[in-house]
């Protein structure tokens, strides 16, 4: 999970680093500007994840804090539907960084630079605490934390 809710009793660890960017068509000039501010982007329309993902509150958390008004195009179950829209030119998006396999452009779109982007978010691995895990989640669990943190 990207951002585990605080009304439920969990073991959490966090997983790994999760950057959340904005992307644009790599046509769109925003592609190629220089410190792109979030005032710049008022007359743009975005392309986000569905209500509850957490990419989608961590954006609407930081528009929030910032008093920004998004104008929202689509809201998309996933992250391939955000980047093909953003590719087609309907809007720019909000997504996970790893979303675009950790590069900075892929099929047709581009990070921007956005001041205070990319959000600082990680992934985080989580079970109810009162469950306990069976030996086979055990070592899942082990094995993960092992490949990405090295411990």
């Amino acid at each position: 999970m990207s951002m585990p809710p605080d009304d439920v009793v969990l073991t959490d660890e966090v997983l790994m680093p999760n950057p959340i960017v904005v992307i644009a068509a790599l046509t769109d000039p925003l592609a190629k500007q220089k410190n792109v501010t979030l005032n710049d982007l008022r007359s743009r329309r975005f392309i986000l994840r569905e209500p509850g993902s957490g990419t989608r509150m961590a954006a609407d958390q930081h528009f929030r804090k910032n008093k920004f008004r998004t104008d929202i195009r689509l809201e998309l179950g996933s992250n391939e539907a955000v980047k093909e829209s953003v590719a087609g030119g309907l809007g720019i998006g909000v997504i996970s960084h790893y979303a675009l396999h950790g590069h900075q452009k892929e099929h047709g779109v581009r990070v921007i630079d956005v001041d205070e982007f990319p959000l600082k978010s990680s992934w985080h691995l989580v079970h109810l605490t009162a469950k306990n895990l069976s030996p086979i989640a055990l070592a899942f669990k082990d094995h993960l934390m092992l490949e990405i943190n090295g411990k």
